[in-house]
């Protein structure tokens, strides 16, 4: 059903979630290179970096920016948390729809009562060339709007290896006779609001809970160039019997944070 076809007694009680649980693999051969991995994550997705992207996704779903609280951290880490409120938008797209939004460009929706946050966790360990960056995204909308729209321009403003998304919509609405809405748009998996290129990109399974409106996808990139995971070296520089052994501990690494056990 389409929230533009109710009509509603007062506001838009729905709220809705969406959280990404995000990974960025790098395997570092010495100390010094892990450092240096460590310092360019840092900067890379620094709060200043952070704060552009969360206004991004404020601009997309319409929002404003009431308040911003941000922090770099010691030794590593950043995190930012906005409060954002309705501000109505003149749009030609149906405000009720929870289709797919643009990555960067256009203010497509309003929303109220919300907020937005993002931490961030780099980690290396000193025995391990293992290099692990996680950033945790929560988009939390009240009202008509989903948060849905974002989907597709957060995933494209991290280095995602890994991603598990989850989408929840909480409370409910009447109408004006009455009866209850417990959510305003059709959805049977969050993979159908995913652009074509990261459909292509990503192998993905999902985890639902229709009844309770709960939705669960995880992530992974299909192609696996070591390249693309040697920070500060090239895979050509390796001896065939290291190049295998790195090679084998990043895969094991992969299933491990996809499936969420130690194997």
């Amino acid at each position: 059903m389409s929230s533009s076809r109710i009509k509603l007694h007062g506001f838009n009680n729905l709220t809705k979630a969406l959280s990404f649980n995000i990974y960025d693999l790098c395997y570092a051969t010495s100390e010094a290179q892990r450092k240096e991995y460590i310092a360019y994550i840092d900067e890379a997705y620094n709060a200043e970096r952070l704060t552009q992207i969360l206004t991004d996704v404020s601009n997309i779903i319409g929002a404003n920016v009431l308040n911003v609280a941000r922090q770099d951290y010691e030794p590593q880490g950043a995190s930012v948390t906005m409060l954002i409120a309705e501000e109505p938008v003149v749009s030609d797209e149906d405000v009720g729809s929870a289709a797919p939004g643009p990555l960067p460009e256009a203010v497509v929706a309003h929303l109220d009562k919300s907020h937005i946050t993002v931490h961030t966790y780099p980690e290396s360990h000193p025995h391990d060339g293992i290099c692990t960056f996680r950033a945790d995204i929560d988009v939390a909308t009240c009202g008509v709007i989903s948060p849905l729209k974002a989907l597709n321009y957060l995933l494209h403003s991290f280095e995602s290896d890994i991603v598990t998304v989850d989408y929840r919509v909480r409370g409910f609405t009447r109408d004006v006779r009455g009866r209850k809405h417990y959510i305003d748009h059709k959805i049977n998996s969050i993979q159908n609001f995913f652009s074509r290129d990261t459909k292509n990109a990503y192998e993905m399974i999902d985890v639902n809970v229709y009844q309770e409106n709960l939705f669960h996808t995880k992530m992974r990139l299909k192609d696996f160039d070591l390249d693309n995971y040697l920070f500060g070296i090239n895979a050509a520089d390796l001896e065939k019997r290291e190049r295998a052994r790195i090679e084998r501990r990043l895969r094991t690494e992969i299933q491990e944070l996809f499936y969420g056990r130690n194997l």
